[in-house]
């Protein structure tokens, strides 16, 4: 069996979305020939942490653990909470907060390049280089956000010339909060340096959507793979728990301000004045974070009697509890490059047998799978009327009984048949050199 050294940040404890993509890749390859050995910090800075997901880590897998130094306790400790778990949103942080919070930005964007790990590459490459003599591996994966596992993978590459694969969940300087970091010229220049650095040099490289793998391929002026998220077949064992009783319009996972579904509570606050018997019906559900900004609009729309809020579900509960909701509700980011983004839950809702109503442009990569997959609808950002005309739609066959997914198709994004593109893209590599 040919051997890959897979380099990521997020690993079991630590949950979210980010973890998911690599824990179930690496579960699913030695089943296509590729045995995984991971590396990994052993004392990451994660503000979720999910220790359901450890039952994908096999016992007979290699996991490599290394301590790193972040600066987030610095960070943490100059606002009052050193210690403590904080979702670190450097971005969103400098817009809403005071001089701290800005100094932390520009401090994040002009000198820890690409990312607050990168103290970690150093040390990396160096005990990689010499682990790698005495235990040689195929190829290498290294996979970002953080895109510093990048640049550890780039240096290992360039000493020992093994096939890199470098797999970018998220883009570098097309991600939607990169002009935000209020980069100087020369940061701004490094940042892009070392993002084409990546991109032409390893030997492959890997997007998980559509529109993403053409603007990176636009960058480094050559092709990039798609290998979509997908979803579990082993985490989705339909259950049967009833559905729910009221008319449940239910999101899973974190809301921020990006997110935040304006256009879904504006029809929902008009639709309850000229529909008195969904006064009776509705019942919206948030499990996971969910920012102040988001519930002061649910208050200016009066709609905080509907809203039962839920703390953070494990994985394995958070898919059981979408199995049993009327409607699942799917939010993008309303930011430039929300064209491009598919959320690793939208194929976990896909496969709910459950319908989902998706906010986001109606042009996009997430419409495109929706309407292939007939598993959904969605509604353009600020179509309050397109909304109210689908939430009726959707309400008039809940009251029937025929509120259900048609979802067709969507067998083709598990975790083991995208694990399968992955491995071919492994195979294919390994051939060439």
């Amino acid at each position: 069996m040919k051997k890959v050294l897979i380099i990521t940040y997020y690993w079991p404890p630590s949950g979210g979305a980010g973890v998911q993509r690599w824990l179930k890749f690496a579960k699913y390859l030695p089943q296509y020939g590729w045995e995984p050995i991971i590396y990994t910090p052993e004392n990451p800075d994660f503000a979720i942490e999910d220790k359901s997901l450890q039952k994908d880590v096999s016992k007979d897998m290699l996991v490599i653990k290394k301590k790193i130094w972040e600066p987030y306790e610095i960070y943490k400790t100059l606002i009052g909470k050193k210690g403590q778990k904080v979702n670190v949103s450097f971005a969103e942080a400098g817009k809403k907060q005071g001089f701290i919070h800005k100094l932390a930005l520009a401090v994040r964007g002009n000198f820890l390049i690409p990312d607050p790990r990168c103290f970690w590459i150093e040390p990396s490459y160096h005990y990689l280089a010499k682990y790698l003599k005495d235990h040689p591996v195929d190829a290498i994966i290294s996979t970002g956000p953080p895109h510093s596992m990048h640049l550890i993978a780039l240096k290992l590459h360039r000493k020992t010339n093994i096939p890199w694969v470098a797999d970018l969940r998220d883009p570098w300087t097309n991600i939607d909060f990169y002009r935000e970091l209020n980069l100087s010229w020369l940061a701004d220049k490094i940042h892009h340096k070392k993002e084409k650095q990546v991109l032409t040099e390893a030997n492959t490289v890997v997007s998980v959507t559509p529109t993403w793998c053409r603007e990176l391929s636009e960058i480094a002026n050559r092709p990039v793979d798609l290998v979509h998220n997908g979803y579990d077949e082993e985490d989705i064992v339909l259950v049967n728990n009833p559905i729910d009783v009221d008319f449940s319009i239910v999101h899973i996972g974190s809301i921020n301000a990006a997110r935040n579904p304006k256009v879904l509570w504006m029809a929902l606050h008009e639709l309850l004045q000229e529909e008195p018997e969904l006064k009776n019906r509705l019942k919206i559900k948030l499990v996971g974070n969910v920012e102040p900004v988001v519930f002061d609009d649910i208050e200016q729309y009066q709609l905080t009697d509907y809203i039962e809020k839920i703390g953070y579900l494990s994985h394995a509960d958070a898919i059981t509890f979408q199995q049993t909701s009327q409607l699942l509700l799917l939010l993008i980011n309303n930011t430039p490059n929300a064209g491009g983004i598919l959320t690793g839950k939208l194929y976990e809702y896909m496969a709910s047998a459950r319908p989902i109503l998706a906010i986001g442009p109606v042009e996009s990569d997430i419409a495109t799978l929706l309407k292939e997959t007939q598993s959904g609808n969605i509604v353009d950002f600020t179509d309050v009327a397109g909304m109210k005309s689908v939430l009726l739609e959707l309400f008039e066959k809940y009251k029937l009984g025929k509120l259900s997914s048609k979802a067709t198709g969507y067998q083709q994004y598990s975790r083991r048949a995208q694990c399968g593109v992955m491995a071919g893209l492994l195979d294919n590599v390994t051939r060439k050199i």
